[in-house]
């Protein structure tokens, strides 16, 4: 079934988690380690119903259902790669459980797309970057995963927002500098910022990544988690990245 699913300039890459392997592309936009990272560090109820902002090659939902979800809406603006994740759905057999969804975050908040205050979870890996913070690249499908040209920040709190049930959670990877963006664009959108872990390459360097977790009508209160270093002084996968891919065999 592989070969039938794969276009040209694609490849198939095993995600060693759970047996689950993904379409990509062989020289344009692939997911990262940012992803997985997410993934592991939202609340997943068993039975969870969730949505993926900015989906991309609909990693996150893969994951999510090896977690648990019992469903997983991916929003994607760039129809390729909407595609290309549909396509990976049906390679893992995920068609009653996942789908994808060609539109536009940034119309989620004004109603018609996807229920209002249905979802258990919503996950966001957005863009970091706004269109004057470097260079952008010339590949549309990269520059949309790394610049907010289509929707920034606020635009995706204001979504998650719409669509989260009352306690319901929405997780974010962002950059550390963002942190007061976020937790001031989650509190006027009535969430509050609950969980965070910085994320360090390495146990002598600074932090390069967060993960924030939100709640719908929660109180104020930020516990902030252990440090995730990604490799340990000897240049190895740390212990705890490890155990993603363990927890998932």
């Amino acid at each position: 079934m592989a070969s039938e699913l794969l276009r040209p300039g694609e490849r198939l890459d095993d995600l060693l988690i759970g047996g689950l392997k993904i379409i990509q592309q062989v020289d344009g936009f692939r997911f990262s380690l940012d992803a997985v990272l997410l993934a592991h560090f939202a609340t997943v109820k068993r039975g969870a119903a969730a949505v993926d902002l900015g989906a991309g090659t609909g990693v996150l939902g893969l994951l999510l259902a090896a977690r648990g979800a019992a469903s997983v809406t991916g929003v994607e603006l760039d129809p390729d790669m909407a595609a290309m994740a549909g396509r990976s759905i049906v390679l893992n057999g995920l068609e009653g459980r996942l789908a994808v969804l060609c539109a536009d975050v940034r119309s989620i908040a004004s109603g018609g797309l996807l229920a209002a205050k249905r979802w258990d979870l919503v996950v966001a890996n957005p863009p970091y970057r706004s269109p004057v913070g470097g260079a952008v690249s010339p590949r549309g499908a990269v520059a949309l995963a790394r610049h907010e040209l289509a929707g920034g920040l606020d635009e995706f709190v204001a979504a998650a927002a719409y669509l989260l049930k009352e306690r319901g959670r929405l997780a974010m990877v962002h950059l550390p500098e963002r942190l007061a963006d976020i937790v001031g664009a989650m509190r006027a959108a009535g969430l509050e910022a609950k969980r965070l872990r910085l994320v360090h390459p390495a146990p002598d360097k600074a932090a390069k990544l967060m993960l924030v977790e939100g709640v719908r009508g929660a109180r104020p209160g930020l516990a902030v988690e252990p440090p995730l270093h990604v490799y340990d002084a000897a240049g190895r996968h740390s212990a705890a990245i490890m155990a993603y891919y363990r927890a998932g065999e």
